[in-house]
């Protein structure tokens, strides 16, 4: 079975393959200098995880896929336990980052809908996986 490693230098992502089987000792000694010498903050995994960290982003994500069009004490009332501000600047980061779109309607009392991005759709396949690793490894 190949090795891959991924190389991260100079803001660019490289693979390489070290052979078949066990690694050789000298081959060790190269995977274990790339490892020293890589840059996890640059790789595209760390990126992925500063877009959905915090506790209650991939919550809202999944209920904005669920729900598709969700409104403010809509996503209040899914997720629980949590402050108008935290859920306030949750979205506001959200919005920042394209993840999702804040629709606003000039009425009284004003009226926002939140919804899942082109951007944020395409991260929905990622989120849900993480579900199903969930489910299988829940009370194990």
């Amino acid at each position: 079975m190949p090795v891959n490693i991924i190389i991260v230098g100079n803001g660019e992502n490289t693979s390489t393959v070290f052979g078949e089987g066990y690694c050789h000792k000298g081959k060790r000694k190269m995977i274990k200098k790339y490892i020293e010498k890589a840059n996890f903050e640059d790789t595209g995994f760390s990126y992925t995880l500063s877009l959905i960290s915090g506790k209650h982003k991939m919550v809202i994500l999944y209920c904005l896929m669920e729900f598709e069009v969700v409104r403010f004490n809509e996503l209040k009332r899914y997720i629980k336990n949590v402050s108008d501000k935290t859920l306030s600047s949750n979205l506001k980061e959200l919005e920042k980052n394209r993840l999702i779109i804040r629709k606003e309607y000039p009425q009284i009392p004003p009226k926002v809908e939140y919804s899942l991005s082109e951007r944020g759709k395409s991260l929905m396949g990622v989120l849900d996986q993480l579900c199903v690793w969930g489910e299988k490894n829940r009370g194990k």
